[in-house]
């Protein structure tokens, strides 16, 4: 892999360009703290108090790791994934992955929707109120601006995330006992912690997260010069993700464990009000509308990327409707269809989302092995292939992500007792 130098200009020069360049590492990285993973990271401190802290750090390192991947393939190829899948393992293959991203996509949308609702219904907004205001927003929002508007406006609602680190220090946490856990790995020997486990790595390692990160590089016209200012603005983006996922698993842990059960992220946020207070119930209530407004913004966008890409279709955010016709219908049923399943008042949304979760548990480690496949092909990406000690690591990761996800996907059609 190419050594780049950060010394050959000025650093207020460097730090101007990064500025420019800032935006599609963050704004994924934030994105993937969704409705269903903040539920997830909600249950785990609830349910096991700090013992699953230390899976964060193993977690973050595989996703810097795929998400490096994916900015160096698009800033050297300048193409999307979609398109490099179509063009070296055929249409069949980018075929059967398009209808698997949109089957699990649809189903996480619904997710982010029923997030939004849930949220809203706390601050006493109907859902039947909050969902449509919201869904036409975000479909203005992709619609009606080019990349860079968007760009910025999701900028600003990932900054607003910082209210469950608010939540967390208004909950008073034990940084001693925090600090502990997260560097001592803790096992228990039953099904449901294993479940949990792998669940964190589940929710936090998406499908979507590899489409969408290439195609927005490509989609901000990122060539190679710029790849070190995007792979930063990444590792940053995910360090964030990470330290959030944190203090809402801490949060609970203090807070709700052992004696409060929870089902979800918004009984969370209504069982911090006796015990932490009516700030830091908001709070926390607040960073799952957010969370699920800003994934209900880039889920449908990744999955309109994805399809498009592997069509050949003309796509993009600095296209007009009128030139990309395809790419905003699909944008814009998706939205509709999953906002629409969370109003239906006997909508399977449990189902939805339980299949699309076993859909993302098959797809992902494929998806991870075809970019590997591609990185590693010197006629593509000359001296930018991956080096003998990165594709140790790559490929140790694809590994443990495959065992992990069939796991999650068996332990999720056939759950295990304590």
């Amino acid at each position: 892999m190419r050594r780049l130098s950060f010394v050959s200009q000025p650093r207020w020069q460097s730090l101007l360009r990064f500025l420019v360049i800032l935006g599609p590492g963050i704004i994924t990285a934030m994105a993937d703290n969704d409705a269903p993973g903040i539920t997830t990271y909600s249950l785990a401190g609830a349910q096991y108090g700090n013992k699953l802290l230390w899976t964060l750090l193993p977690t973050a390192v595989v996703l810097i790791v795929m998400q490096e991947i994916a900015i160096r393939t698009g800033t050297v190829t300048r193409k999307a994934l979609s398109d490099l899948i179509r063009e070296n393992f055929g249409v069949k293959v980018t075929f059967f992955l398009m209808i698997s991203v949109l089957i699990a996509d649809l189903g996480t949308t619904c997710g982010e929707f029923s997030g939004i609702a849930s949220a809203a219904e706390i601050f006493n907004v109907s859902r039947y109120v909050a969902v449509p205001v919201v869904a036409f927003v975000v479909w203005w929002l992709v619609v009606k601006n080019a990349y860079n508007r968007v760009e910025k406006i999701l900028l600003i609602g990932c900054g607003l995330y910082v209210s469950y680190i608010l939540s967390g220090m208004l909950a008073k946490l034990d940084w001693n006992v925090l600090i502990q856990a997260t560097v001592r790995p803790t096992l228990e020997p039953n099904g449901q912690f294993i479940a949990m486990v792998i669940g964190i790595v589940g929710t936090t390692i998406a499908p979507w997260q590899q489409f969408y990160m290439q195609s927005t590089v490509v989609d901000k016209g990122l060539t190679a010069k710029e790849y070190r200012y995007s792979r930063l603005d990444m590792i940053i983006g995910y360090v964030g993700t990470i330290v959030i996922a944190f203090f809402i698993m801490a949060t609970c842990s203090k807070m709700l464990y052992p004696n409060v059960q929870i089902q979800n992220a918004a009984d969370a946020a209504l069982a911090l009000r006796p015990l932490a207070g009516n700030y830091a119930s908001s709070l926390f209530a607040f960073g799952l509308f957010v969370s699920g407004l800003i994934a209900a913004a880039i889920l449908p966008l990744s999955t309109s990327f994805v399809i498009c890409e592997g069509i050949g279709w003309e796509h993009g955010l600095n296209h007009t409707f009128q030139e990309a016709p395809e790419f905003y219908t699909l944008y814009t049923g998706i939205i509709v269809l999953g906002a629409g399943l969370v109003l239906l008042p006997h909508a399977p949304l449990v189902g939805i989302m339980f299949w699309s979760q076993v859909v993302c548990g098959f797809i992902l480690p494929p998806i991870f092995v075809l970019e590997l496949l591609i990185v590693n092909r010197r006629d593509l990406m000359g001296d930018w292939v991956n080096s003998r000690t990165f594709n140790i690591i790559a490929w140790g990761s694809a590994g443990i992500l495959m065992v992990l996800n069939l796991a999650l996907v068996y332990l999720t059609l056939f759950p295990l007792k304590s």
